[in-house]
């Protein structure tokens, strides 16, 4: 990785203080050439059933996170200061654990890295929410050093996640519990190193399950865990049909809305899940009765989000959904460094009308990138950065604006 300017980092803890978290290596270094742990499980046959999913801390109805948690004794300071400006501005992309090498998932990473080099300070993104598939194929200790730790070494910001199908998926005779390994790097009780980690200094995250909500300055993110099959997504026992699974993601996603609701929340509102409602991919189909489940916690609390990102299949696609009157786009960024890249199904001039609800607005199945969001107390602009631009390139390839009280699409 080409030498950046670094921004001040929390100190690395010692004796004399409580664990405080750590984000990038005090110096950069060189992109690696290969894998360490090369991946050589792609043939093993998967369990295809799905998997419980993990009470949170404290069995919360909504487990919380917040920006200023994450910051530790730097977090007051950090969300007075972007308060202060008048916007928050992080990066979203899931599917960047790579089993060809590390080269696609270092070209993201780098390009990424480049956003925090801005002339205004209130440009510079203060996290990563990553949409899962944190690393490939089966999401094992072993791999995490090369697929999330050194392609994010220089990245100077906490990284948060929801789990993908590959994080949570485990075959016959794995040695690793479902999650087993997301759950030590990103529900950690501390931000204690893990032994994950390779000897890089970024510290676990703290995270109070694998679905919660993540309050920051403008924005609410509720993240869910939509389980381990290929197709669909899951986030609830769907009626009986999932034995092993229950009512509490939707139960969460309704209290969350809810709390919106009551308190009068003014701020974006965006829903993360890995597995997309809608996608045009090749290789991925949508999860309709997952969107069912999610629409029937929105309908509940009278709330629509302001958007919906997944990841999932490999490419990026943006739609807008008419639903409750209004216009939500649905973006799926599922290009931050899996390779191959998934083609759509066919080629579309958009904006591409697929029903009276639904129009695809923009895709590219040729570019890996990722999301770059601002959110300010107004509106909020979804970016799509293509890797291929370069660092020297501030202009996204497709953008939306939502302005948070009309819910106009501009």
């Amino acid at each position: 990785m080409s030498e950046k300017p670094q921004k001040p980092k929390t100190p690395t803890p010692t004796a004399a203080t409580s664990p405080q978290p750590v984000f990038a290596q005090p110096q950069p270094s060189p992109d690696p050439t290969g894998f360490k742990t090369p991946v050589t499980d792609q043939s093993d046959k998967e369990l295809a059933q799905i998997q419980a999913v993990p009470q949170t801390v404290g069995n919360a109805v909504e487990p919380i996170l917040t920006l200023a948690q994450v910051y530790g004794d730097a977090g007051a300071a950090k969300v007075a200061a972007i308060t202060q400006a008048g916007q928050i501005v992080f990066h979203s992309v899931g599917d960047t654990g790579s089993v060809k090498g590390p080269e696609t998932q270092s070209l993201v990473a780098d390009k990424m890295v480049s956003d925090f080099d801005e002339a205004i300070a209130a440009d510079v993104p203060s996290f990563f929410f990553h949409l899962g598939d944190v690393v490939y194929y089966f999401g094992e200790a072993a791999y995490y050093y090369d697929q999330f730790y050194e392609p994010y070494r220089s990245y100077p910001a906490p990284i948060v996640a929801i789990p993908g199908n590959h994080d949570g998926v485990v075959y016959t005779g794995d040695g690793e519990t479902s999650l087993e390994a997301f759950l030590r790097n990103f529900c950690s009780a501390t931000p204690v190193v893990s032994p994950d980690a390779g000897g890089l200094v970024r510290t676990a995250q703290i995270q109070p399950g694998v679905y919660f909500t993540f309050d920051a300055p403008f924005v609410r993110i509720l993240g869910l865990y939509s389980n381990v099959l290929e197709d669909p997504g899951v986030i609830s026992d769907q009626g009986g049909t999932y034995t092993t699974l229950d009512q509490r993601q939707v139960e969460f996603l309704t209290t969350a809305l809810k709390r919106i609701v009551s308190e009068k929340y003014a701020g974006a509102v965006i829903i993360a899940v890995h597995h997309p409602p809608y996608t045009g991919g090749s290789i991925h189909g949508g999860s309709p009765n997952m969107l069912a489940d999610i629409d029937s916690a929105c309908t509940a609390a009278g709330f629509w989000p302001h958007a919906v990102f997944s990841g999932h299949a490999h490419n990026y696609q943006r739609y807008t959904r008419t639903v409750n009157g209004g216009s939500t786009p649905y973006v799926v960024a599922g290009c931050g460094g899996h390779a191959p890249l998934s083609t759509m199904r066919g080629t579309y001039r958009t904006p591409y009308k697929i029903d009276d609800t639904l129009t695809l607005e923009s895709y590219d199945d040729t570019d890996y990138g990722y999301l770059r969001v601002v959110v300010t107390s107004e509106e909020m602009t979804i970016e799509f950065h293509p890797e291929a631009d370069g660092a020297v390139t501030k202009t996204p390839d497709d953008t939306i604006t939502i302005n948070l009280a009309t819910r106009v699409l501009s």
